[in-house]
């Protein structure tokens, strides 16, 4: 069998693994074990792994994966989600839909501290669910607001995802933060027009509220004084030379940690904590270590390059390339959440960006985007799944049928992104 042909049988395995509930980890440990035990011997086969595990996981730069997971949780236990959900409703409530959007715009900034989308999904229904059903909102609406404004979580920075994807492909991570912020804004604008949309269609799915007085609207957002002073302190450290990267996820990680002393008025929530930040860590550490396996298999079949060469000869444009991978990536985000996308897709697909000199922070907020869309896509997007799981009582069809018109908004960003690459470039370009 030509050796090429090893390498789309490995990653065909590797899916129907993942298909089958294997954790991602082992799946892609399993092949790559076993398909470089098949392509040569056992022993040559376990010193490569042992050598690209301890490669994988060995760069300092990933140090800012646990401190940003730990901020995070810390900023959870701090309750920060509700301050922001109380501020922005302030500013909406007297809008058709309001509460919904406030709701999109809790997440787009509850998700920028956090940098996990299930984790603002899940927060964001523990926080704006009952509230919005107390004020007659239709459960399709509520919920759907909340399933896509949780996806805000893995674009706006600081987002694991993101600096996962730079330190795989050796992309600047700061630039790459830079890049998701005009994405995550429009994002969060087509998000809130996708909930106006929605209670134009059925008036009574948002009935609005008494407008709030400018006192108690500032009153509201004087309260979350603490979110923007971490949020500004984390990215404009980054930004403004301050610090490194690294640094800024330390400084963050410690601000996360006062805000949740000052919230609890105890240590007694820490142990849980970093218990939470530990199994996140390394569960993604893990993955690593997989994707180091999988990688070694899969350029010892020569994958990429076969792929490289046959678009070449095709002759197909870096345009047309790039919307292909976008389909792929949309499917892809329909049966797997968006970091094991990017761990089993970017050793093959990567290469091929490269020689099309596709730009790497363009590609990989384009991966992100797309990925996205298949947290909400029914019947398997996981944010709605989170969402049922909290609220058992909720009908799943009621919530698939609510995100409907969040998911075409989300559909025309891509769009948008892929025809206009400057609005993605303006903010690297202009800072570096």
């Amino acid at each position: 069998m030509p050796i090429e042909l090893w390498g789309v049988t490995g990653f065909a395995a590797l899916i129907a693994l993942i298909l089958l509930r294997v954790p991602v980890a082992i799946a892609m440990a399993s092949v790559g074990v076993i398909g470089g035990a098949l392509l040569g011997s056992v022993k040559k086969t376990g010193l490569i792994f042992s050598a690209a595990a301890l490669e994988s996981v060995f760069p300092y730069t990933l140090s800012v994966v646990p401190l940003f997971i730990l901020m995070g949780v810390f900023v959870t236990h701090a309750d920060l989600s509700r301050k922001l959900y109380d501020g922005i409703h302030a500013l909406l409530c007297h809008k058709p839909g309001g509460l919904a959007q406030a709701t999109v715009g809790a997440c787009a900034m509850f998700g920028a501290i956090c940098g996990s989308s299930l984790a603002t999904a899940a927060t964001m229904t523990r926080v704006a669910l009952p509230q919005m059903r107390a004020r007659g909102y239709a459960d399709s609406l509520a919920t759907g607001a909340i399933a896509a404004g949780g996806t805000l979580g893995i674009l706006i920075p600081p987002s694991i995802i993101l600096m996962i994807y730079g330190v795989l492909t050796g992309t600047s991570i700061g630039k790459l933060f830079l890049a998701g912020l005009i994405p995550g804004l429009l994002g969060t604008a087509l998000y809130m027009l996708a909930a106006r949309y929605s209670v134009w269609r059925d008036p009574t799915a948002g009935p609005p509220e008494a407008r709030k007085t400018w006192g108690e609207r500032l009153h509201a957002l004087m309260r979350t004084w603490d979110v923007f002073l971490l949020f500004g302190l984390v990215l404009g450290g980054i930004y403004g030379g301050w610090f490194s990267t690294i640094e800024a996820a330390a400084v963050g990680a410690f601000g996360g940690l006062l805000a949740a002393v000052v919230r609890q008025r105890s240590l007694r929530f820490l142990p849980k904590a970093l218990d939470e930040a530990a199994r996140t860590t390394g569960m993604i550490f893990i993955i690593i270590v997989g994707t180091a396996a999988f990688n070694a298999f899969i350029e010892r079949t020569h994958l990429p390059n076969t792929i490289i060469g046959f678009v070449a000869d095709v002759g197909l444009s870096p345009l047309v390339v790039l919307i292909l991978l976008m389909l792929i990536y949309l499917v892809l985000g329909f049966i797997m959440d968006g970091l094991s996308v990017v761990f089993v897709t970017i050793p093959i697909v990567f290469p091929l960006v490269q020689s099309l000199g596709i730009d790497p922070v363009l590609f990989g907020i384009l991966v992100v985007t797309a990925t996205e869309i298949g947290l909400i896509t029914p019947p398997v997007g996981m944010n709605l799944f989170v969402i049922k799981g909290i609220a058992p009582d909720l009908d799943i069809r009621t919530i698939w049928k609510g995100v409907i018109p969040f998911i075409a908004a989300d559909v025309i960003r891509l769009a948008v992104l892929i025809a206009f690459p400057a609005l993605t470039l303006l903010l690297p370009a202009a800072v570096h």
